[in-house]
């Protein structure tokens, strides 16, 4: 019977770092430790919130008229919570 020699999964190490100017500096220091294999520079993604499914849904409700519009906040409560909750509370902190 044959045995096979495991061989233990690779580890991912992410390091970021704020200035930019020292970023080859880090990289050839870390790639100079003992058992690392690789070592690549990648740019941060920034965030895009129109790409979202929030951010499209809410252009979808737009777009199809699925939206409520208010005078004033306190119709906005009064609409949501009714108007007798929306009395106790707004008589409570006045």
């Amino acid at each position: 019977m044959a045995t096979t020699k495991q061989v233990p999964a690779a580890a991912q190490l992410l390091v970021s770092i704020s200035d930019l100017s020292m970023v080859n500096d880090i990289k050839k220091a870390i790639s100079m430790l003992k058992g690392v294999t690789l070592v690549k520079k990648q740019k941060q993604k920034e965030f895009d919130i129109t790409k979202t499914k929030g951010f499209q849904e809410a252009l979808d409700d737009v777009k199809h008229g699925r939206v409520t519009h208010y005078d004033s906040v306190d119709d906005m409560f009064k609409s949501v919570l009714g108007e007798e909750a929306f009395s106790k509370i707004r008589s409570k902190h006045v």
